[in-house]
């Protein structure tokens, strides 16, 4: 006998639109206090986005990231970020690390004074330790790799919103385009506001919910289309309802089990991971939300039309809350 978990029970009738009012100002709030947060707080920039330097290191003991990080720490070199590097190129007694540091105050790069007293350091937690190269960023490579991260982030979101309307309507396109700017700017205002590093593994996150939340979106959009083509004489609203229950046990069974796997990266990840997973665990979690309380609010104030073969006059009263059509 065959067992299926069910984390949401067949033909749920929830009104996910009875508060929307509430939830679409709610989230209208959200965004308003992330812009504050970043406007007041601004974002804690990593060394990709500050400049600095990033030396690599090699050794014939295993890498020993803690022990590099405690023995780094009495040098107070401020945002130090260190991360095992693996090859399969390598060879069994060869293993590779990086250390960077962010710039100093008031230089473009870590002095070789500075180097000097970090490879003293390394040496005594591993006598072998060698440093082939060291590079630095300055501040305007860091100032380039934060405008490609903006103009990434735009170029995705311009992307999507061309699919959307070529797809469906220009009010699906509108409705995705409001809810993944909103969950853009309230993961960044989550950063601004407890100061979370913010560096390019943090802008691959945000295109990681970027996707995501439209891949979410996508899927109720097209339950709701063929739900329009099929009850012509229902209330938008109520159809709107019927699709997000239709598919809401899809979405709680890839969300949880999404979350399952980054709450314990989350947990057991570590410090270089860390900020790559939160963003991503928190976009998720804002992700799902906006797909169902905000693009679904913008489009049923938009309204639509019922039939993407023909435009049909009579049926634009059933494109409103509340409405039927004759």
């Amino acid at each position: 006998m065959a067992f299926r978990l069910k984390l949401v029970p067949d033909n749920t009738q929830i009104d996910f639109f009875r508060w929307q009012f509430l939830t679409f100002g709610f989230s209208s709030v959200l965004a308003v206090l992330s812009i504050v947060c970043l406007l007041v707080f601004g974002l804690n920039f990593g060394i990709d986005f500050k400049g600095g330097t990033t030396i690599r290191t090699e050794s014939t003991q295993e890498v020993d990231v803690g022990a590099y990080r405690q023995a780094l720490q009495p040098l107070g070199l401020g945002d130090v970020a260190i991360s095992q590097v693996f090859d399969p190129t390598f060879g069994p007694d060869q293993h590779v690390a990086q250390v960077r540091i962010s710039a100093q105050e008031g230089t473009e790069s870590v002095t070789p004074e500075t180097i000097n007293e970090v490879e003293a350091a390394l040496k005594e937690v591993d006598p072998s330790i060698t440093f082939p190269s060291v590079e630095s960023v300055g501040p305007k490579v860091s100032g380039e790799l934060i405008n490609t991260a903006i103009y990434a982030i735009l170029a995705s979101l311009v992307a999507i919103s061309a699919y959307i309307w070529l797809r469906f309507e220009w009010q699906f396109s509108v409705g995705a385009i409001v809810s993944l700017v909103h969950d853009v700017l309230i993961t960044m205002g989550v950063f601004a506001l407890f100061q979370i590093k913010f560096d390019l593994a943090t802008v691959a996150a945000l295109l990681t919910i970027v996707g995501y939340s439209i891949n979410d979106t996508v899927v109720v959009f097209d339950r709701l289309r063929e739900n329009l083509m099929k009850y012509k004489k229902r209330a938008l609203r109520d159809l709107m309802n019927l699709s997000v229950n239709e598919t809401l046990s899809r979405t709680v069974m890839t969300s949880g089990t999404t979350l399952v796997a980054l709450i314990s990266l989350l947990v057991l990840g570590g410090d270089v991971i860390r900020g790559f997973v939160f963003a991503i665990t928190f976009g998720i979690v804002i992700g799902t939300y906006s797909s169902i309380y905000v693009a679904k609010n913008v489009v049923l104030w938009l309204g639509v039309k019922r039939d993407w073969s023909k435009k049909d006059p009579k049926d634009a009263a059933s494109s409103f809350p509340g409405a039927e059509a004759p």
